[in-house]
């Protein structure tokens, strides 16, 4: 016999499925500041009240679409490092397998990798449940830096940043703390090699290099191996190319 509590677990799965399809739909044509638990109704064919059951409000649904975004393009890194990693591949060669598995699933997810990596919402204010979704990303290319770190496959840097570490506490404790010299700024360098990621991406998501370039996906293997250089990691001449 089924509880009443049960069914009701399953009624609420079931309208967070259908409300979060829907609205994933909505996404791509109205984008994140069009998005409104109405329309979401609408296209998933719910009930209002049935939605504000599981999402009271606009900004609840935003957050559990942001989340879901961070959780999966952090999977998506995290499943190709992992392979990597057990074929042996050197640092450098693993940062070239997630950060392509990020780019797969920004251009299989576009509207997604927007409402996380595009403009400002206005009137939204991530709350700190997206935090740890959103660490997923950087943690992965932290690991992977930290392994080519204690393997020694980095570079030491010519130039090192003045002064003392320009880091939160939070970023040392994702990197597992803050290492000696002359790596002691490779944090910094790691978070450089991060925003230089996130940028290539959204020039290639949003067709700013497709006027620039002959073969863009090459390119985004170029620009990587580029970028690793900036902490020390050397990405193999024959990874850049399938």
């Amino acid at each position: 016999m089924v509880t009443s509590g049960a069914s009701d677990t399953d009624e609420n799965t079931g309208a967070r499925s259908a409300t979060k399809a829907a609205a994933r739909q909505l996404l791509a044509k109205l984008g994140a500041g069009g998005l409104s638990l109405d329309a979401v109704a609408r296209s998933s064919g719910l009930a209002v009240t049935d939605v504000e059951a599981v999402f009271p409000h606009r900004d609840d649904l935003l957050t559990a679409l942001v989340i879901d975004a961070y959780n999966e393009s952090g999977a998506a890194m995290e499943a190709a490092d992992q392979a990597a990693s057990d074929a042996r591949a050197s640092a450098g060669a693993r940062l070239l397998a997630a950060t392509r598995a990020l780019r797969q699933w920004s251009f299989d997810n576009p509207a997604e990798f927007a409402l996380i990596y595009g403009s400002p919402i206005p009137d939204y204010h991530a709350p700190q449940d997206t935090v740890p979704p959103a660490s997923r990303t950087p943690a992965v290319l932290a690991g992977i830096v930290r392994s080519g770190l204690e393997a020694g496959e980095l570079t030491p840097p010519r130039r090192a940043v003045p002064g003392p570490p320009l880091l939160r506490p939070e970023a040392v404790e994702l990197f597992g703390g803050l290492p000696e010299a002359p790596f002691s700024d490779i944090i910094e360098r790691g978070i450089v090699l991060w925003s230089n990621l996130i940028g290539l991406l959204v020039f290639q998501v949003f067709s700013r290099t497709h006027d620039s370039v002959r073969d863009e996906t090459a390119f985004f293997d170029y620009a990587i191996a580029v970028a690793a250089e900036s902490v020390g990691l050397v990405v193999p001449p024959g990874e850049t190319s399938d």
